[in-house]
């Protein structure tokens, strides 16, 4: 295991200041920034994936979690993006422990990713997600459809995987009712991803539910489609 303030101190090294005052403005969330380029973010993240353990991974993304250094953040849930980890019970209830601390982009979509793969991995805990969709915090009712995202990707999707979608779909017919942009902006991400796979699938859900989307939403969610 390594210790938490040589982790931090491997990320530091790698920052810079400059980007570091950039990416907290363009961020916007009041945390600590190094301005570690992605390149070196990926590279320790690597070398802390390949020495560790899954126990000791899993300690280490909660405490640079906790340390709540942007970067340190993302590295946290990029040692969790793994198809296959097992047992993997313990690695969706820290994701989940995240989820209603949400704050940024880029932060909550890595976790997202991080998050996606174990619901591959077991879609009952889409039950889980399922109860996001009516929470008041705004970024865990966005992650909802973010974490989901892997059923939009599918080309040959099974009858679970198609019952899956259909489900999600659900949420974000209601998501249509919520004029927050941000809310709206989840659902046409989600519905132009699926366009690539299911176009006729998209065009009778905006049929449907599109003149409640704001109008650029609904042109983002067309983006993949065929014309008709």
């Amino acid at each position: 295991m390594i210790p938490i303030e040589d982790a931090i101190a491997i990320l530091q090294i790698e920052g810079d200041g400059q980007k570091a005052v950039e990416m907290k403005s363009h961020h916007r969330a009041d945390r600590i920034y190094f301005g570690v380029p992605n390149a070196a973010l990926d590279a320790a993240v690597k070398t802390w994936r390949s020495d560790l353990s899954v126990d000791d991974r899993l300690a280490l993304a909660a405490e640079l979690w906790d340390s709540n250094v942007h970067e340190a953040r993302v590295a946290a849930a990029k040692l969790l993006v793994q198809a296959r980890i097992n047992p993997d019970d313990d690695a969706w209830a820290l994701i989940t422990s995240w989820v209603p601390q949400f704050d940024a982009w880029a932060i909550a979509d890595h976790v997202c990713g991080a998050g996606a793969r174990r619901l591959l991995a077991d879609p009952s805990r889409l039950d889980v997600v399922e109860s996001w969709t009516t929470s008041e915090h705004i970024w865990t009712k966005r992650a909802a459809m973010v974490m989901t995202l892997p059923w939009t990707k599918m080309n040959n999707p099974k009858p679970d995987d198609l019952a899956a979608r259909e489900r999600i779909l659900g949420w974000a017919a209601a998501y249509t009712n919520d004029q927050a942009w941000f809310i709206q902006k989840s659902v046409s991400w989600w519905l132009r991803e699926l366009g690539r796979h299911d176009a006729p699938r998209v065009w009778a859900f905006l049929d449907a539910h599109g003149d409640k989307m704001k109008p650029s939403l609904r042109k983002d969610a067309c983006r993949n489609l065929p014309p008709r």
